[in-house]
């Protein structure tokens, strides 16, 4: 093996089978020996142990006790039971609480080495998605959430309030809005950003895909589960779990998601073991929730169990004097991605951008900026490398009628009656469905109503 050999511990209470092991692996491996749990913990203060063999019966002692203590350890090393063959349930109970493996003695070394340089490297890639891991949740702090307005500035805050305590958060807002980005920066800033942030996107799986996916199975719980799988839950252990679209989820699995919630265990489909689970839930919606629960269609009790802290994302449109700022963001990134890093905006190109409404909100204008860069062929982003769907606003703002027969203020009024009607009437919650303030949106229905018409 290249390198610096990776770390062994070797854990058993007879001493001939400590110095044998350390004969037979000495050569592969940097090994450490320990008969008892108390060298165990003063070796694990020590050292990083890489991989971990402990026999399952150390005297008065169990090696059940040496997993728990490695699975405390930041990064906790690969354990590996040994067992006498007729104490083999021990040796499954072990791995469900977390063991690689185990093997049986008389111990075949040949099998043992084999299982030790496998373990290791499942060690260097867990190692290896820490670090990715802590790359992206650096990149996706709040750095990356662009906003001078108002109504953005609330968002940021209230991340800051939020990211470190151990609350449940619903964010909700339309598509596009980037709720990812906000439960990335949620996660980015809590205590748990050196642990795994794991997303799962309800609305693309069935029912059963989706339980399968958030709560593992064993094998042959069902047709064509032909091997053991871990869920996002578990594969989250210790971080953050990001279920986007949480609406969308069947009634058998929020039955299942609220027994997490509130005993912080699961089982996996097809098994009756309990799994501990210490996971932070970040859910997102761009639909009405509360709607939902008056139709019958979302569990009331998970719910509150989710919305436990509620941050609003705001559409685009809500919050224009940011689309400069975003436009440019996203110019810089596409220009030095497709080797154009002068390439600038228009006058004309960009106060289009400015003048459309954006129902795709941040997403759309991503992709419409993404468009102008490849599209470009001199020094300028023109009007006419944009979207069609963007070169259809007139100067003034409007949408041109004679293309396209809608005009903002058409759009505008059809958002509101949505909002309304979405949040029975209710001009407080529509107004912050619509990421204005109450205030506003009184005052557009009365200039609804007389007739005036207001630029948005």
């Amino acid at each position: 093996m290249p390198g610096k050999k990776p770390n062994l511990l070797i854990v058993d209470d007879e001493k001939n089978t400590r110095d044998a092991l350390r004969r037979a692996l000495a050569d592969g491996f940097e090994v450490f020996t320990a008969p008892n749990l108390a060298s165990v913990k003063t070796l694990l203060e020590a050292e990083s142990m890489d991989v971990v063999l402990t026999d399952l019966r150390l005297g008065q002692e169990s090696g059940l006790e040496v997993l728990q203590l490695c699975r405390k350890q930041n990064p906790a090393p690969v354990c590996i039971m040994m067992t006498a063959y007729g104490s083999v349930e021990g040796a499954v109970e072990a791995m469900r609480q977390g063991a690689y493996d185990y093997v049986t003695k008389p111990l075949d070394l040949d099998r043992v080495e084999i299982l030790l340089r496998r373990a290791v490297r499942t060690t260097q890639v867990e190692q290896e998605n820490v670090h990715l891991r802590a790359q992206l949740d650096r990149s996706f702090g709040l750095d990356r959430i662009l906003g001078r307005s108002g109504l953005m500035k609330e968002v940021l805050e209230k991340i800051r309030q939020v990211a470190d305590s151990k609350a449940s958060v619903l964010i909700e807002g339309e598509s596009g809005t980037g709720k990812e980005l906000v439960a990335r920066a949620i996660h980015g800033m809590s205590s748990r950003k050196n642990r795994p942030f794991v997303a799962v996107h309800c609305a693309a799986l069935s029912p059963q895909l989706l339980e399968s996916e958030l709560f593992g199975h064993e094998k042959g719980a069902f047709t064509g589960a032909v091997e053991r799988r871990i869920g996002r839950f578990e594969q989250a252990q210790g971080g953050t779990i990001f279920l986007d679209e949480i609406g969308e989820i069947d009634s058998a699995t929020q039955v299942k998601l609220l027994r997490v919630l509130g005993e912080r265990t699961m089982e996996r489909v097809g098994g009756n073991q309990p799994i501990e689970v210490d996971v932070r839930l970040v859910a997102a919606t761009h639909r009405n929730l509360e709607g939902l629960v008056k139709a019958g269609k979302f569990r009331e009790d998970l719910f509150f169990r989710i919305r436990v802290v509620q941050v609003q994302v705001p559409p685009l449109r809500s919050r224009a004097e940011d689309i400069p700022l975003l436009a440019e963001y996203f110019r810089k990134e596409y220009a030095s991605e497709n080797g154009k890093p002068h390439l600038q905006f228009s006058p004309e190109s960009l106060k289009r951008l400015c003048a459309y409404s954006w129902p795709g909100n941040v997403r759309e204008l991503r992709t419409s900026v993404e468009h102008g860069v490849v599209m470009a062929r001199g020094s300028q982003i023109e009007l006419s490398d944009l979207p069609t769907s963007l070169r259809a606003v007139s100067s003034t703002g409007e949408i041109d009628e004679s293309r396209s027969g809608v005009k903002l203020a058409a759009l505008e009024r059809d958002a509101i009656q949505i909002a309304l009607k979405e949040s029975g009437q209710n001009i407080t919650v529509a107004a912050k469905r619509l990421g204005i303030s109450r205030r506003t949106l009184h005052r557009r229905l009365v200039d609804s109503k007389l007739g005036r018409r207001k630029k948005p």
